[in-house]
């Protein structure tokens, strides 16, 4: 058996155990404790924290909420008050207009009398009125039909461009911000889909109506507001649309809030959708003032005078111009939106296709709405512009006549200048010929025996008898008379002929010759200047070139030195890793050795201990 000082050993080695453990465990359970008061204390000072942020927003909200009552106090009582005084304004607006309507009649009454009085015919004035027929103007049915095709026209471009947004449109709620072959759609885009699928049983029917409105203005019949019963028909049939758009208004407001609600919508995507919610609300309420004015138009005859349809078809055009800014606005936002659209990575190429079909309908819509849009001007302004136009034209006219006669006067003077100098140049060569047969005379005269002179008393030498005027020359002995036998008056027109064809031909060549030395002189001129630039830009390319080439070989260099910057530091750290492995190496080894070494002294002891 063992030992009493063993079984001592043993027990005190237990209880040392033990109460090493409950030492153990008595501080891992302070420390959870202490943990565990630090992180209430934290989720106290949070939870304070956040407290006293809750109570003064609610303070501030409570403070917002008392100044929108009192400002909406306020402005209840001042509505009330401005709603008294409208109603008192309006009884005596109403007694006004009383007294003026009895006034009326009683003028109106003091009037007729008289007349019917006085009226020797007011007894068979009804049957002659009967007799009445309205007057028919050929022209006016033409211009009526003209304007119903052009009204026709607009509206077939407006309904397929209508019929094209608001199908793409429902397209495009299936595919985003959910794909319906994915998963379900929401129920607000479920319902407006469903009420874009009836688009065309209201478009179609409006196009339908007006179609028979057109077919109704013909030649034969008579074309007023007061004999269009169509016109009821396409009254019935706009109204009809316009509520379908006041229908899915909200749907389609709600929709583009989903779009911003999606987790993929950014800041700018929900703005465009907010511009985009604006232009909506526009588009409809501009439907519903067309849809005002057009059931104006098509009451009966006994309500609409002639300026009251006046007014309404220029009220018509002016909110056609509104309908035409109200689409380019919702072009324009919708490409904006779908240009941001595109960045989206969720986006898928039916959804791309979708979009482009989208702005493509709303850019007809765009041109539909635009070709009703036109341009005038005041009726002084147009004087004026006739004016200055006419004036000017006038003017204009005027100064080509003057124009025409200037040049039509310098080609003549040119023409007689060019007759002149040839005429000038003829008696030149005359004179120099006439100058040298006077000197070849007065040598004969000089040189020439008796046999040459003869006397007074003798004729002239019947050779010479055709000289048109003899030379005399008188002296001491007698007159001398000297007769050249000089050339008829045919060959001296001839050779005038031929000196002034010479003459005219060499003029004409050398203006030629002129002529094409100018035009190539412009035209080198021309390929200078031409040259000139490409060398200019050869010039500034070359400069370029050689400055890339220049920073090119900087960083050639600064990437060489980079690089054997970068290849030394390796090597550097690779030696220095090398020597690091090998010093490790060392020391694993070393370890080794100490734990062989441990383990070996390890069994000894055991050893020992079992023998004991």
């Amino acid at each position: 058996g063992d030992s009493p000082s063993q079984v001592s050993l043993q027990t005190q080695s237990v209880f040392d155990e033990d109460l090493q453990k409950k030492i153990q465990e008595n501080e891992r359970l302070h420390i959870q404790f202490y943990e565990a008061d630090e992180q209430y204390r934290r989720q106290e000072a949070q939870l304070r924290a956040r407290l006293d942020q809750l109570e003064k927003e609610s303070e501030q909200h409570q403070a917002v909420v008392n100044a929108l009552n009192r400002k909406y106090t306020d402005a209840i009582e001042k509505l009330q008050n401005d709603k008294a005084l409208l109603e008192v304004k309006a009884q005596t607006l109403e007694r006004e207009a009383k007294d003026c309507r009895i006034r009326t009649e009683e003028c109106v009454r003091t009037i007729s009398d008289p007349v019917i009085q006085d009226a020797c015919f007011n007894r068979t004035l009804s049957d002659y009125n009967s007799l009445n027929v309205p007057l028919h103007n050929r022209r006016h049915q033409l211009k009526a039909r003209d304007v119903a095709a052009q009204a026709l026209g607009f509206v077939q471009s407006l309904v397929s461009a209508l019929l094209n947004f608001h199908s793409y449109t429902e397209q495009r709620v299936h595919i985003y911000p959910l794909d319906s072959s994915i998963e379900a759609i929401s129920p607000v885009n479920l319902k407006f889909s469903q009420y874009l699928h009836e688009n065309a049983s209201y478009l179609r029917l409006l196009e339908e109506d007006l179609l028979q409105l057109h077919h109704s203005i013909t030649e034969d019949s008579i074309t007023a507001l007061e004999t269009l019963a169509k016109l009821q028909d396409f009254s019935r049939s706009f109204s009809s649309y316009s509520s379908f758009l006041q229908k899915i208004l909200p749907y389609q407001l709600q929709s583009l809030e989903e779009d911003c609600e999606a987790f993929l919508c950014t800041a700018a995507l929900a703005s465009k959708n907010r511009q985009l919610q604006k232009d909506m609300k526009k588009l409809t309420a501009v439907f519903q003032k067309l849809k005002s004015y057009v059931a104006l138009l098509a009451l009966p005859s006994e309500c609409v005078c002639v300026c009251v349809a006046n007014a309404v078809f220029t009220q018509m055009s002016v909110c056609l111009h509104g309908l035409h800014d109200a689409a380019t606005e919702l072009s324009q936002h919708y490409s904006q939106k779908a240009s941001l659209e595109q960045d989206l990575p969720t986006v898928t190429q039916k959804f791309r296709t979708t979009n482009e079909c989208l702005l493509s309908s709303l850019a007809s819509l765009t041109n539909s709405c635009g070709k009703v849009r036109s341009e005038s001007v005041s009726y002084r302004e147009a004087l004026a512009n006739r004016q200055v136009l006419t004036s000017s034209t006038e003017s204009r006219e005027g100064l080509m006549q003057q124009v025409a006669q200037s040049q039509e006067k310098i080609s003549r003077l040119e023409q007689e200048k060019e007759h002149w100098l040839l005429e000038a140049q003829l008696g030149q060569v005359r004179l120099q010929k006439e100058t040298q047969r006077i000197a070849q005379l007065e040598a004969q005269i000089t040189d020439g025996g008796p046999a040459e002179t003869h006397s007074a008393a003798d004729g002239p030498d019947p050779e010479c008898a055709d000289a048109p005027e003899p030379l005399q020359d008188s002296s001491v002995i007698g007159m001398l008379t000297i007769t050249p036998c000089s050339e008829s008056a045919a060959d001296q027109e001839s050779r005038e002929h031929l000196i002034k064809h010479h003459y005219m031909s060499r003029v004409s060549e050398l203006t030629s010759q002129l002529q094409m030395c100018d035009s190539k002189a412009v035209q080198f001129h021309a390929e200078c200047r031409a040259v000139a630039k490409r060398l200019a830009m050869a010039e500034k390319s070359r400069e370029t070139l050689t400055e890339e080439l220049k920073l090119a070989h900087q960083n050639t260099t600064r990437l060489q030195d980079e690089l054997s910057t970068t290849k030394r530091s390796y090597e550097d750290q690779l030696s220095m890793m090398s020597d690091h492995l090998c010093s490790m190496n060392d020391t694993l080894s070393k370890q080794r050795d100490q734990i062989d070494s441990l383990k070996l002294a390890s069994k000894g002891n055991s050893k020992k201990n079992k023998s004991r």
